[in-house]
């Protein structure tokens, strides 16, 4: 009688170890399903909501092309009175885009009122220095200088100038520039190698690779922009046939304050911030001066004696940079596009055609 008793008792503990075994896995597998599912709608909403902005961003930036393009059919030249510069002015065309949830912002800057890199050296050939161009941006990497820091040999701005000539060049012999250039045998020796680009540049972030440029002269900081933030890789034009050129002439109605500190003689470089503040505020002038002239500073109180290199001077630009902030929820994404206007040659039309776009 005692062992039956004690069988069913193990009956009753083994049936019990099975129920909480399956309940166990039961569990496990509900909260699995749920996990996978929260998962599943989560990522489907991600999803559609990355779909979204990348519409948004797109609508803002192909808004910006339309006025940029009506801009230049109404007008020859490129200041800060102009629409396109005007925050106002796009947020009201902005505001004709609708969408059921989320927001806009869209900002569009003067990518001819930066340094043009390729300019630095005299396409096609490419074997010599562009004289005006190369002392801008020597004034610009003096001005990057850190006073309080002991600067590397190699990232002393003529050093940098010379490295960036044999980056730019055609020529890949023994030719350096100076005593500081560096061609391919240079690069190859680093780890991991890679060869002089031997060409213009393509994209700015080329710079990290020159000779002597760090991430501090390429990034700069809040008060002094980098090298990133102030020059452009843009700006090419044709030549005669098959040739190119970059004439590097710079919009002086838009350019911002570090490149006009570059453009300033060295003799009186604190001009800058009372160009840039006197232009500024002419800009919202109802008496503003004549912008389609490049030496309308010189009627400006202050400016008169003051002498810019004609050279390196533009009123008016076709390449331009478009920056799209798309906001949905507590989601972001940003598309940049670089744009150049361009004129159809059968409907006298202005467009503009994307020549580089990016989103983050």
């Amino acid at each position: 009688m005692l062992g039956m008793t004690q069988t069913i008792n193990n009956n009753r503990g083994i049936a019990l170890l099975l129920v909480i075994s399956v309940t166990t896995i039961l569990i496990a597998t509900a909260l699995e399903y749920n996990r996978r599912a929260r998962f599943t709608v989560l990522s489907t909403a991600a999803t559609r909501d990355r779909l979204t902005l990348s519409q948004m961003a797109s609508s803002g930036v192909h808004a910006a092309m339309a006025l940029l393009a009506k801009d230049r059919a109404e007008s020859k030249i490129d200041s800060l009175q102009e629409d396109w510069a005007n925050p106002d002015k796009i947020k009201e065309l902005l505001n004709d885009i609708s969408f059921e949830e989320g927001e806009i912002n869209v900002t569009i800057s003067d990518e001819m009122g930066r340094i043009q890199v390729n300019a630095l050296v005299t396409f096609p050939d490419s074997r010599n220095f562009n004289e005006p161009q190369r002392l801008m941006l020597e004034r610009y990497l003096n001005f990057l200088k850190d006073a309080t820091e002991e600067t590397p040999e190699d990232s002393q701005p003529p050093a940098i100038i010379n490295s960036l000539k044999d980056w730019l060049d055609s020529g890949d012999d023994d030719a350096t520039t100076g005593l500081s250039g560096a061609e391919s045998p240079y690069y190859q020796d680093l780890s991991p190698s890679y060869s002089s680009r031997n060409g213009p540049i393509a994209d700015i972030h080329d710079l990290l690779r020159v000779k002597g440029i760090t991430p501090d002269i390429f990034y700069g900081n809040a008060e002094k922009p980098g090298l990133a933030n102030v020059l452009t890789v843009y700006g090419m034009k044709p030549g005669a046939g098959t040739e190119f050129k970059f004439p590097g002439k710079i919009n002086i109605n838009t350019a911002e304050l570090p490149v006009l500190v570059a453009l300033m003689p060295s003799e009186n470089p604190e001009m800058a911030l009372a160009f840039y503040e006197l232009r500024q505020q002419a800009a919202i002038d109802k008496k503003a001066p004549d912008f389609s002239n490049p030496a309308w500073y010189k009627d400006m109180a202050g400016l008169g004696d003051l002498n810019l290199d004609t050279k390196l001077l533009a009123t008016a630009s076709d390449v331009f940079r478009i920056i799209s902030e798309a906001k949905v929820n507590d989601s972001v994404l940003t598309a940049t596009a670089v744009v150049e206007r361009q004129k159809n040659e059968k409907s006298g039309k202005w467009t503009c055609k994307i020549l580089s776009w990016n989103t983050q």
